[in-house]
């Protein structure tokens, strides 16, 4: 009878110990989904990573996905670790001998595999884009940055390397528009204006589309700039901007060595800075322009800087503004070595090298300038 007793209160305390773990769960829960319906950032961007995570598909590998979202583009630019051509099954049948029940295994030819593979990696894009805007039930998401990455081996060294082998960008409007029962994955790919090599599987890097750039660039010095809640950005005044971008860039970079040579600053809050970045994969010649604009960045600015890093024999253009650019900015950036920075990544980088400040375009409009 005490045996009895004894495993009822062990039980008790076991499901109280539950309950209150249950309770702890879904409130975490239900606090996540408040913050998601009321569009706040950092959950839109846990729930987008969490929709990708946790698609399965017939086959392993290790997921590795982050996202990042824009509040006033609508825009989510999602980085996405594809699996390698070893990770996709290269099995095409298996026969069992009816009188010794031996069991053998037909593979699929190299080309085959390697067919295979690309078109897996296409089909995954799609899935991904669908995943995302279909689970998209605030409607906070407008267009998609889709960037697929790998981590292979190189076959002439022997070393790991990672890039990105396949981007695109397409808007919500578009792509509901398709009918993925009956497309041809890389034809449809190629149609939204996806950027790849013309063999996924020969892992040939290629420019993202829209991203990040956090790591691979250095500057000169220059006047510091004392920024805080209360400066926007967009009315500052002109030549102080230039030197706030310059030190911005001076901080994101120098961590990883090289230089940076800046050109007389101009009246038009454009800053032209040449960075010289000595890695030997992702280096080279970077050209760095600045807009401290009201109005969105029309696609002749980008024109201009492509103009200018062909001229310049770059390898790289990057172009920052307090505003945004348009659809043709990006449409125009696409395939092109080319990165937008709008006014929400400017406060991104502001904010991880530990200044605060903010953007107010409307209030920037109501100032006169100087």
């Amino acid at each position: 009878m005490e045996n009895i007793e004894e495993a009822e209160k062990q039980w008790l305390k076991a499901k109280e110990s539950f309950e209150l773990a249950q309770q702890k769960h879904n409130s975490k829960i239900d606090t996540f989904q408040s913050k998601y319906l009321s569009k706040d950032i950092e959950s839109i961007e846990k729930y987008c990573k969490l929709i990708l995570v946790k698609s399965e598909y017939p086959f392993k590998f290790s997921k590795s996905i982050d996202v990042v979202y824009s509040q006033e583009t609508k825009i989510l630019i999602v980085e996405y670790f594809l699996p390698t051509i070893e990770q996709i099954p290269n099995v095409k049948d298996v026969k069992e001998n009816s009188r010794t029940y031996e069991k053998k295994v037909i593979y699929l030819t190299e080309n085959q595999h390697n067919k295979l593979y690309d078109n897996t990696l296409y089909r995954m894009t799609l899935r991904s884009l669908h995943e995302l805007f279909f689970n998209d039930v605030v409607d906070a998401i407008d267009a998609i940055s889709f960037n697929g990455w790998t981590s292979s081996i190189n076959k002439t060294n022997g070393q790991p390397e990672t890039k990105c082998i396949l981007s695109v960008y397409v808007t919500k409007q578009v792509f509901n528009s398709i009918n993925l029962a009956n497309v041809d994955p890389k034809q449809c790919f190629k149609a939204l204006k996806g950027v790849s090599a013309a063999n996924l599987h020969s892992y040939s890097a290629v420019q993202p589309i829209i991203s990040y750039d956090k790591n691979d660039k250095r500057l000169i010095e220059s006047k510091d700039i004392l920024v805080n809640e209360g400066t926007n950005l967009a009315a500052m005044n002109w030549e102080d901007f230039e030197h706030l971008v310059r030190e911005l860039f001076e901080m994101e970079f120098s961590v990883n060595g090289g230089e940076v040579k800046v050109t007389q600053a101009s009246r038009d809050g454009g800053v032209d800075a040449i960075a010289f970045d000595p890695d030997p994969i992702r280096g080279g010649k970077i050209v760095i322009q600045a807009k401290r604009y009201t109005n969105t960045v029309g696609v002749s600015a980008v024109r201009d800087l492509y103009g200018t890093v062909i001229n310049e024999g770059a390898t790289k253009g990057i172009l920052i503004t307090t505003a945004d650019y348009g659809h043709d900015s990006y449409e125009f950036a696409k395939g092109k070595p080319l990165t937008l920075l709008n006014g929400g990544h400017l406060l991104f980088l502001l904010q991880k090298h530990g200044r605060k400040a903010y953007i107010d375009i409307e209030q920037a409009k109501s100032l006169t300038i100087l």
